[in-house]
């Protein structure tokens, strides 16, 4: 399984029966040349013990969050961002009733808060506490997260009864890790472009037009496109954010130098049009700055419409084009009308008007309306705009491929 040679793989054994299995998943994964650490929290060593997990992985175990040792070495968020890929098994109902309302109480669950990459999880637990409606509506809010489910099975447990809840075998486990890294190495095929933030509309050397755009869900996008595999380009007009560098980061600063560098990097297998781009542009750009005293009348003219000219572009038009409609009223109507003039293939609409998902907040609630897709509308709830973009873009995968 050469996708998994080289991979750093970072598992959390968490306090259940099922802890022993996890030996399994840690040998199988080495013997395909991944590299592992381990977390074991403070039940889990009563069903496996250190020795047994540093011996199988070949790799440091870790276990108190104050340990003096460990804070030297590597910190919690240093750990987090090491690893291509985050295991917790077995996930326990407390575990994951933990994870569900962002506990973070010990290393384990610290780790997870503060990750950066995908988390898996591989539920095991007696059937009435996976049928019970808090561990239903905890896995829900995971899931919405963005968190990986793998399981359970169906099957003799170790209390005697029979049913839902059993830990995935770890063959299996190995295996759907191992087709994760395959689906990412196919992304690495793909191209994306996304813009972001406003542009600035000069009047004269010091003033100009533009808009309240912030661009934190268009770096959000692009941050998730990246994690996901996708070689990525994200030209940005004016904000104070900042992207991971094996980003390619485009600067600009109008429309027209955001249209000629969105021009300049296609072709592209998916283009998201996130920019806030300004409408319009002052005809006459004065240079030098307006004095109060002089008479001030400007004649405007149209920017280029960027998504329109990409989306009707037969011989560079990306695979799938994707437009952001920011509305404050009609949304609906506004953002379906949109999707038809402008020829793209979704609209992802959003209601600026309100604060708490607005064009400054870190959170966002969207309807991406589709134009030929079965369900033409999809909404996606109310969540921080790093979890919206990682919803979206494994939506854009799944039409991809």
């Amino acid at each position: 399984m050469n996708n998994l040679l080289g991979k750093k793989i970072l598992i959390i054994i968490c306090g259940g029966i099922s802890a022993y299995k996890v030996l399994e998943v840690i040998r199988s994964l080495k013997k395909n040349g991944a590299e592992i650490k381990t977390i074991l929290t403070k039940n889990s060593k009563k069903f496996v013990t250190r020795l047994s997990v540093s011996g199988l992985s070949q790799g440091k175990v870790y276990e108190d969050m104050f340990s003096f040792e460990n804070e030297l070495e590597m910190d919690h968020i240093s750990l987090s961002r090491w690893s291509d890929l985050i295991l917790v098994a077995p996930a326990t109902a407390n575990t994951i009733s933990k994870l569900s309302s962002g506990s973070s109480d010990d290393l384990a669950s610290t780790v997870v808060l503060a990750s950066n990459k995908d988390i898996f999880l591989a539920p095991s637990m007696n059937v009435r506490m996976w049928e019970h409606p808090s561990t239903k509506e905890n896995l829900n809010k995971l899931r919405n997260f963005g968190y990986k489910i793998i399981g359970p099975e169906i099957g003799d447990m170790a209390c005697g009864e029979f049913g839902e809840g059993k830990m995935t075998e770890p063959h299996d486990i190995v295996k759907q890790i191992g087709n994760y890294f395959i689906n990412l190495n196919k992304n690495k095929n793909f191209k994306a472009i996304v813009t972001a933030g406003p542009t600035h509309e000069y009047i004269d050397p010091v003033r100009f037009i533009t808009n309240k755009s912030s661009g934190k869900q268009g770096f959000e996008l692009a941050k998730s496109l990246l994690k996901k595999g996708f070689e990525t380009t994200l030209i940005s007009g004016p904000t104070n954010l900042k992207v991971d560098k094996d980003i390619n980061l485009i600067k600009v600063e109008t429309a027209d130098e955001m249209f000629n560098a969105t021009r300049n990097n296609l072709p592209a297998d998916v283009a998201i049009f996130a920019a806030a781009v300004a409408d319009f542009k002052v005809k006459e750009r004065k240079k030098q700055k307006i004095k109060k005293s002089d008479y001030i009348n400007f004649n405007l003219e149209k920017n280029v419409d960027i998504l329109n000219y990409v989306s009707n572009h037969n011989s560079l038009r990306p695979k799938l084009v994707i437009g952001f409609a920011a509305e404050t009223n009609n949304i609906k109507k506004n953002a379906k009308k949109k999707l038809m003039v402008k020829g793209c293939d979704w609209i992802i609409a959003n209601d600026v008007s309100n604060k708490s998902i607005g064009f400054e907040s870190d959170f966002n609630e969207v309807t991406i309306y589709y134009k030929n897709k079965k369900i033409n509308e999809e909404k996606l709830n109310m969540k921080k705009k790093s979890e919206v973009s990682d919803e979206i873009i494994d939506r854009i995968i799944d039409q991809l491929n």
